[in-house]
């Protein structure tokens, strides 16, 4: 990295820790994680899935709906990166979905949805073994977009998402983030379609009534969902 590349990295992750300080819950933490992600690394858009019911990887943050696809393409057929990632502990690079072979029905799927390179990247906890029990994802329309440094930065936003995923401690409370993920979602829904806004401008409604009215951000959309009206 070039100086001004560093000081802008450190200025970043400065912020993250700052604003993942005052995240007043995981659901709050990872949506943290995955927006610094898309500021820190070379990345077009992000997510996080965790083990939480059984075996099966459930979707707990996202950037944006095509990472929802991207992941659901590989929940249902258990197998991808993904699902590799999370077996395997082991992070998974995609250089080209056009080219590349390990998975091809998937890496054509993904391909026609814009998405040209793939970066998984296991979420350990400190138990002995090193438990994985999630991924952070990084995918980006263009190819061969993640270099040494983008895969560092991954690793340590991983570290990141790990501490919110330790701090959870019982599978229960790593499920309600994944419950409180919907939740979120068919909030944002509502707002859109009532004041015909994008769900970037969604989201930031929920979480501005959650911060100013002090109330966590799945209760604020539990709340619209309910009674389809915001908390005063």
């Amino acid at each position: 990295m070039t100086e001004p590349e560093l000081a802008h990295s450190a200025d970043t992750f400065a912020r993250l820790a700052i604003e993942l300080h005052d995240a007043p819950g995981v659901e709050e933490t990872l949506d943290a994680v995955v927006q610094f992600a898309l500021q820190a690394v070379n990345c077009t858009y992000a997510g996080v899935a965790f083990y939480t019911r059984g075996s099966q990887a459930e979707i707990a943050a996202v950037t944006d709906q095509v990472v929802t696809d991207i992941y659901e393409l590989q929940i249902a057929a258990d197998s991808g990166p993904l699902v590799t990632a999370l077996r395997d502990s082991a992070t998974v690079l995609i250089r080209d979905t056009t080219s590349d072979g390990r998975w091809p029905d998937w890496s054509t799927k993904v391909a026609a949805l814009g998405i040209r390179s793939v970066l998984d990247v296991p979420l350990a906890t400190g138990d002995a073994p090193r438990r994985t029990v999630g991924v952070l994802g990084l995918y980006s329309t263009e190819p061969d977009a993640f270099g040494t440094d983008d895969e560092a930065i991954a690793h340590i936003l991983a570290r990141h998402a790990s501490v919110a995923v330790a701090s959870a401690r019982h599978e229960e409370t790593m499920a309600e983030a994944v419950d409180a993920r919907k939740l979120v979602g068919q909030a944002m829904g509502i707002l859109m379609e009532r004041f015909d806004v994008d769900g970037d401008r969604a989201f930031a409604i929920l979480k501005r009534y959650s911060q100013d009215t002090n109330t966590k951000l799945r209760d604020v959309a539990q709340q619209l969902i309910d009674t389809r009206k915001l908390p005063h």
